[in-house]
């Protein structure tokens, strides 16, 4: 463990060089690792490097994308978020119910579903900074009360949305050939590439992660920050789950079941550290993008589906494993 001093800044700058040279091991290896798995399937099927094919996937994949950045900044300070899947259900449930039996503009509703995500995140955020409840205990109980609160309001049904409503843009719209939904999780993708590496709150987060005392010490606000980074969490939770209903045109409680899930496993699988103190928005994106070629993959290689997920987690389990045990040994912690 590092010795914290009065000058925390001076350890967590000590520090960084270390932790900058893990995260390039890090995001070498998902490369390789996603390099690898575009060589087999495309070998394997005929079109799975079709430009169709891949727009398809960037499409489908860009809330896991959106979600995953923030999970990003979330998990780097030592915390975890649950609640991602239940809060992507419960704005795109009431954005449906908003534009369809309320009649309201979709502008209101994409403001009003982005302030709902960061008031679920604030309360996340204000149990583990200022009540000291750990991060999975308080998102795994929003995720219960979230979902909970959806299947209430929409009562099991999925509600559709007006199909001539302009809110169908952010999930069906085309521009210069790119889907809109991945342009949306490129802009988001930038911009926490930026903010976590580029700006002091990006290593305000970093220092949290890597050494909370020190950071407290060196005159961080060490709980308003973790506030914020809850808060903006739960607002990609909302913006992801406003894109899919925009895409499906319906909202459904049923939204993002185990979602969450696969949102960890991409940051996790980019080399982002569970255990807090660095992360890398370019891991993040060849993790989550590994995640969504493997499922794509497996289906057109006509797997079973009762098969692909079993597939799925474990061809993810063997590839943190290859990259925490042996192409970066480094990383893992000791057992001591």
């Amino acid at each position: 463990m590092s010795m914290v001093n009065l000058s925390g800044s001076r350890v967590i700058r000590h520090s960084l060089p270390r932790r900058m040279l893990h995260n390039h091991s890090g995001v070498v290896s998902i490369a390789l690792f996603f390099i690898f798995c575009c060589v087999v399937f495309g070998l394997i099927t005929s079109n799975f490097l079709s430009g169709t094919n891949w727009l398809n996937i960037i499409r489908q994949s860009a809330p896991l994308l959106i979600v995953a950045t923030a999970m990003t900044l979330v998990i780097t300070t030592g915390g975890i978020d649950l609640s991602v899947g239940s809060t992507l259900a419960l704005v795109g449930a009431l954005s449906a119910i908003a534009l369809n039996n309320w009649g309201l503009p979709w502008p209101v509703v994409l403001i009003g579903g982005l302030l709902l995500g960061a008031l679920v995140g604030a309360v996340n955020g204000f149990f583990i900074a200022y009540e000291g409840i750990p991060a999975f205990i308080v998102t795994l109980a929003t995720l219960a009360v979230v979902r909970g609160v959806a299947l209430l309001i929409t009562q099991g049904y999925s509600i559709p949305i007006p199909a001539d409503s302009a809110f169908t843009f952010m999930g069906r719209a085309w521009v210069i050939g790119i889907p809109m939904p991945a342009l949306i999780g490129i802009v988001v993708l930038l911009v926490g590439h930026i903010v976590l590496n580029h700006m002091r709150f990006g290593r305000y987060v970093t220092a949290i992660g890597a050494n909370a005392e020190g950071a407290r010490r060196s005159g961080i606000n060490t709980k308003a920050v973790t506030v914020r980074v809850y808060m903006i969490s739960g607002m990609a939770a909302a913006l992801a789950g406003m894109i899919i209903t925009a895409r499906l045109g319906s909202g459904s409680s049923n939204q993002g079941e185990g979602f969450e899930l696969q949102v960890i496993a991409a940051v996790v699988l980019g080399s982002t550290s569970l255990f807090g103190g660095f992360g890398t928005i370019i891991g993040t994106l060849l993790g989550a993008m590994s995640i969504a070629i493997i499922q794509n993959g497996l289906i057109l290689s006509h797997i079973s589906p009762f098969y692909t997920q079993i597939a799925t987690g474990t061809i993810i389990l063997l590839a943190i494993w290859l990259n925490t045990r042996i192409l970066n040994p480094a990383r893992t912690p000791s057992k001591g």
